[in-house]
């Protein structure tokens, strides 16, 4: 377990806010006043989380890019040469499967993916590393779903990457090999900006497909204000994306593009 890792599940949410609320905790005892602070800050930081509302705000604000209408699907070979796909993490050892598979936000982009290919005849490229070190990769495990699932043959692999910025630097190199130079990409709505540009920073075109759009969060049962354990999963998946978003450019802004380097 890498230390990236560990830092990233303690201080970003929702594990910032429950070290807020245990901070606050604390300092109830020495310093009143700021404890209370801390802890309703970190309490009603949880509770937003918690909300379809905060959920449809968010998304509103990432999910920039339109949907990829069907009418264009069967012409994206006159558009791109190839179509990627992005991991989406993993559930491991599944007994009824007999071994891990694509997790929920996986499956639904290879399903997408899949369904493009089949409509456009374009190749298809899954990227995805492994899992803590451990194989399968997640796009070797996706390849598989791909074939006996969707009748999709996966020609690329892309094995090694474990970022965001790993999918398209190590993507580019495959396609850039074979002279492709316009990807259709297929991965979340909410994901879409930062992977776009990490692709675009790497010397590929670009042709958005985004899937999984959650801006209607908000439209169930009490107007978005009932608190939902789905939509907790989900703040956070957006809080950490608008984090990403930010950090990016200043983290990779200035390295060397996969055209660069060859």
């Amino acid at each position: 377990m890498s230390v990236r890792y560990v830092l990233k599940q303690l201080f970003l949410l929702p594990g910032g806010l429950l070290l807020l609320c245990l901070l606050g905790a604390w300092l109830r005892e020495y310093r009143p006043a700021a404890g209370r602070f801390c802890l309703l800050l970190g309490l009603a930081g949880l509770t937003g989380m918690c909300l379809p509302v905060s959920v449809d705000l968010l998304a509103r604000r990432l999910e920039t890019e339109p949907p990829l209408v069907p009418e264009r699907w069967a012409g994206l070979h006159q558009e791109a040469g190839a179509i990627v796909v992005l991991g989406g993490g993993r559930e491991s050892g599944d007994p009824a499967w007999g071994m891990d598979q694509p997790g929920y936000i996986a499956l639904e982009r290879l399903r997408y993916a899949a369904r493009l290919a089949r409509a456009s005849g374009l190749p298809l490229l899954v990227s995805g590393g492994l899992h803590f070190g451990r194989g399968p990769s997640e796009a070797r495990i996706a390849a598989g779903v791909a074939r006996e699932d969707f009748s999709v043959t996966v020609r690329w692999l892309e094995e090694q990457s474990r970022t965001t910025w790993e999918n398209a630097l190590f993507s580019a190199r495959l396609l850039q090999g074979e002279g492709i130079s316009r990807v259709v990409l297929v991965t979340s709505a909410w994901h879409m900006r930062r992977a776009r540009w990490c692709f675009e920073r790497n010397g590929l075109q670009v042709v958005a497909a985004p899937v999984g759009f959650w801006q209607e969060a908000a439209d169930g049962p009490g107007g978005g204000w009932l608190p939902e354990a789905k939509a907790f999963w989900q703040s956070r998946m957006l809080f950490n994306e608008a984090l990403g978003l930010q950090v990016y450019p200043w983290l990779y802004g200035g390295a060397a593009t996969a055209q660069e380097r060859l």
